[in-house]
């Protein structure tokens, strides 16, 4: 019986090489892992880019080229540069439209933050059926925005409205809130303050519970107050999120719609017999799908768009003087 023993492989001598096929097999491995970490990022947040593209990017360079045209639904196009632009600066319609969108903006958008974060305070406390009142905030954001118009609507009605029933009691005369700027704005505020306080409530109470205890337990054995902790721990750490939520709250109030649209309770986004509650988007949806102007719609959606930039740098400029940043 004779016994195979395999011999061992000879080393491999000082300066000799390997082979070409198995040089190139390992470049390329390293090669192809380089490209794999470097490309995967890029392959992930790939899809946002590609609908950003479609949905966002599309759209915006489609509308500029419209609002450069005379154009209509039916019949010819015809080109007239930036006519629409000039017209429409000098157009007291589309003005009226805009100081009603700042109005209602202002009036809705201050109160709405003072009241969530006053609320996200409290939420935050110690108190029993916390998460029931969490919950409960969030009502509103779960409720239709046409029902809660509606409802509103109702409320702020000259006949039978609550509201007036309220002021009644008083000695107040029946108002008819759609009849003036102010008080139409003031309805509307109300909708969206309603709408919009418990979802901001929910975001700042989510930044609150990321401070640590220590700084509070610190400040409590210095003597500070509930009051001052608050003003001078829980508001300079809530600086990053009192950004987000005022940028949010700027794109959404200069992009008003609905709630005026469903407060006057017939579609001609006429915003009123005199356009005393119009905002830009009603404008711009009268002038599009009313008057089917869509050359002069185009152009009212750049001018608002706009608007929403400098909107935003403002409150950016505001917010970072606040934050103490330079």
């Amino acid at each position: 019986m004779t016994l195979n023993v395999d011999t061992p492989a000879p080393a491999r001598r000082p300066g000799s090489r390997r082979s070409p096929g198995h040089r190139s097999s390992g470049r390329g491995g390293r090669g192809l892992a380089r490209f794999d970490l470097r490309a995967t990022p890029y392959f992930l947040v790939s899809p946002y880019f590609l609908l950003f593209a479609i949905f966002g990017v599309f759209p915006l360079g489609y509308t500029l080229w419209v609002s450069l045209y005379d154009w209509e639904l039916a019949g010819d196009k015809t080109f007239l540069g930036i006519d629409n632009y000039i017209e429409l600066i000098t157009d007291a319609a589309f003005w009226n439209a805009v100081v009603n969108t700042l109005g209602m903006f202002v009036i809705s958008t201050i109160p709405q933050l003072v009241l969530a974060l006053i609320l996200a305070n409290a939420l935050n406390k110690r108190i029993r059926g916390r998460l029931f009142f969490r919950l409960g905030v969030l009502l509103p954001l779960v409720t239709s925005v046409v029902a809660v118009a509606v409802v509103f609507t109702q409320l702020y009605g000259r006949d039978y409205g609550m509201i007036n029933w309220f002021f009644g009691l008083f000695g107040a005369d029946a108002l008819e809130w759609q009849n003036q700027s102010w008080s139409a704005w003031i309805a509307i505020s109300t909708m969206i303050d309603w709408r919009w306080t418990g979802y901001n409530a929910i975001i700042l109470l989510a930044a609150m519970q990321t401070i640590p205890k220590d700084l509070y337990e610190a400040a409590a054995l210095d003597g500070a107050s509930s009051h001052r902790q608050f003003w001078q721990i829980t508001v300079p750490m809530l600086r990053p999120t009192i950004v987000f939520v005022v940028f949010i709250s700027t794109i959404g109030g200069l992009t008003l719609f609905t709630e005026p649209v469903m407060f006057e309770g017939n579609p001609t986004m006429a915003g009123g017999a005199t356009g005393q509650y119009q905002t830009v988007a009603m404008f711009i949806v009268k002038k599009a799908f009313r008057d089917f102007d869509m050359g002069y719609a185009s152009a009212a959606a750049w001018l608002l768009f706009v608007l929403i930039l400098v909107g935003t740098l403002i409150n950016y400029s505001f917010t970072r003087r606040i934050g103490g940043s330079k």
